[in-house]
C-alpha cells in the first residue's frame, strides 16, 4: 500500500479527521490512530475504544503540561520508550464520572485550550496525558511527539489524541493490518519516519548568529557563530 504524503497527513489533521501513523519496525513497531485534540468529538473517542482497542492517550508539550501544571507520574522512567506520561487529568467542570465518550473528549478539548490552566483540571482522571520532548520527532521518534508536531504542522494547538491499534484478537497490529485497517476506514496512512525526513527537508534548524573578520598571523579568516535550535 502507498502511504500518504506529510502534507496529505497534515490537510486532514487540519480538518479534525484522524490519521493512522506507523512507526519504525526497529522501533515499537506499532500503528497508532492520531487526531488534533483540539478538534476532537465524543464519536471519535468512541471510534478509537471500539476499533483502535489500545490506551487513549494526549501527547502535549512540555509547555502545555506546565501550563496546567501536570507532573510526570514517576520520577524515575524505567519504560522501554521512556514514554512520559504525567498524572491522569479529568475536566473540572462539564462531565460526570469522566469516562464515557463525551467526558474524555470534553476534558481533552479543555486541556487543549490556549488559554487552559490548573484550575481547568482535576487529577487523577480518565484522560492520560503524555509530555513530548522539546524539539518533537527531531528528538524523539515516538508517536507522542509525532502527534504533537502534526497538530503544531496544522496550525492547531500542539495536542493530539491517539490510540495504538490492536487486532481483534488483542495482539498488536504490525504494518500489514494496520494498512488494511486504514483500507477499511478510509484513513491516511504515514510513517514517523516520512514526518522527521518532512521536518528535516522544510524547516531551518541551524540560524546564523553572527558574523566576524578576524586578522591572525597567518591571514584573514571569518568567524561564524551558529545556533542550533
Amino acid at each position: 500500500m502507498e502511504h500518504n504524503t506529510i502534507p496529505e497527513l497534515i490537510e486532514d489533521i487540519r480538518a479534525g479527521r484522524m490519521i493512522v501513523l506507523i512507526d519504525d519496525e526497529e522501533r515499537e513497531n506499532e500503528g497508532d490512530l492520531v487526531m488534533a485534540a483540539s478538534m476532537v468529538r465524543p464519536e471519535d473517542i468512541n471510534f478509537m475504544a471500539h476499533h483502535g482497542r489500545g490506551l487513549i492517550c494526549m501527547p502535549i508539550t512540555r509547555e502545555r503540561c506546565e501550563q496546567l501544571n501536570l507532573l510526570l507520574m514517576v520520577n524515575k522512567n524505567e519504560a522501554r520508550f521512556a514514554t512520559n506520561f504525567t498524572v491522569s487529568i479529568e475536566a473540572a467542570e462539564g462531565i460526570t464520572t469522566g469516562i464515557s465518550a463525551y467526558d474524555r473528549a470534553h476534558t481533552i478539548r479543555t486541556a487543549a485550550r490556549p488559554d487552559a490552566g490548573p484550575h481547568n483540571i482535576s487529577q487523577p482522571g480518565h484522560v492520560f496525558p503524555l509530555m513530548a520532548q522539546p524539539g518533537g520527532v527531531l528528538t524523539r521518534a515516538g508517536h507522542t511527539e509525532a502527534g504533537a508536531d502534526l497538530a503544531m504542522l496544522s496550525g492547531l494547538e500542539p495536542a493530539a489524541v491517539l490510540v495504538e491499534i490492536l487486532n481483534e484478537d488483542g495482539s498488536m497490529a504490525r504494518r500489514p493490518q494496520l494498512e488494511a485497517f486504514a483500507r477499511k476506514h478510509g484513513l491516511k496512512v504515514g510513517t514517523i519516519a516520512d514526518l522527521i525526513r518532512y521536518r528535516l527537508e522544510t524547516e531551518r534548524s541551524v540560524e546564523c548568529l553572527s558574523t566576524h573578520d578576524v586578522e591572525t598571523d597567518f591571514g584573514p579568516f571569518q568567524l561564524i557563530t551558529y545556533r542550533d535550535s
